[in-house]
């Protein structure tokens, strides 16, 4: 396992052509939470035959949602063991609402790897683009590889998180379904480290973790719930620690004129934080 600076900094992934359909769309927001009041207007339009409401998030998954192995760490000089890589932040942007179905095309780049020294931070930037040219949304997303770094980069920022200075706006709860993590899995990421006990115990983890993708969807859509307003045109956040399905997040949401921020804890234990730097982009 290693990392060619050299090599991999800059680097262009080979472009992914790509479609999807209504139903895709309804799997993964019923993978996310949505539809769990049935009798909830609002809920049952994420869930709609003909055009189901679209999640900015959707675009984490579109590319690879029809995925079938298990990801692998391995780009252009990069080569990294799956059971050391978590995931470090994500941010999208959208140009306008996502179709409910479509063809698009993705190009990808690593735009900056950081040495933690004991740890190494990649870096990605795709574009997302229809068959005509037509920019759909933009994506940048961070991974965490344990063990990689000391390989002579640049060690990068450092994030520290201010505290606020008021109450929040809204408080949420969110539960998190048992089987959360088994449901998220049927949109495209079979990494086991969300589905094999003996797997998540090799990585450190008392059992399967919740992708961090499907955290940053239902916290997202929360918000959005929480504090309607404009549609979203973007939404970040970094990832603080693990989520185990069967726990609740707690989502306290300050309301920022144009954006919306939040911190997210788990009340089960003690109020650990695992999501911070949330922004959602109106």
């Amino acid at each position: 396992m290693s990392i060619d600076l050299h090599t991999a900094l800059g680097a262009e992934l080979p472009p992914i052509q790509f479609s999807w359909t209504a139903t895709d769309v309804q799997t993964y927001n019923l993978a996310i939470g949505a539809g769990s009041n049935p009798l909830n207007e609002r809920e049952l339009l994420y869930l709609d035959d003909a055009k189901p409401s679209v999640l900015p998030t959707f675009a984490t998954v579109a590319s690879t949602f029809h995925a079938t192995e298990a990801p692998q760490v391995k780009f252009p000089g990069i080569d990294i063991d799956l059971a050391n890589v978590v995931h470090g932040g994500q941010e999208v942007r959208v140009m306008g609402p996502i179709p409910p179905y479509g063809q698009a095309r993705t190009t990808t780049r690593i735009s900056d790897i950081w040495d933690k020294g004991s740890a190494a931070v990649i870096l990605q930037e795709s574009t997302t683009t229809t068959p005509d040219g037509t920019e759909l949304w933009r994506t940048r997303s961070s991974i965490f590889a344990k063990g990689e770094g000391g390989f002579g980069g640049e060690r990068g920022p450092s994030h520290t998180h201010a505290p606020l200075d008021r109450d929040p706006d809204a408080v949420v709860l969110i539960p998190i379904l048992p089987q959360q993590a088994l449901m998220y899995r049927m949109c495209g990421d079979r990494n086991p480290l969300h589905s094999d006990p003996g797997f998540a115990s090799a990585a450190g983890f008392p059992q399967p973790i919740l992708h961090g993708l499907c955290t940053y969807a239902m916290v997202c859509r929360a918000i959005s719930a929480a504090l309607p307003g404009a549609p979203t045109t973007g939404f970040a956040a970094r990832f603080a620690g693990v989520v185990y399905p069967g726990e609740t997040l707690e989502c306290q949401i300050w309301d920022n004129e144009n954006e919306l921020t939040a911190i997210v804890t788990i009340p089960e234990r003690s109020g650990a934080t695992v999501l911070t730097d949330v922004v959602l982009k109106r």
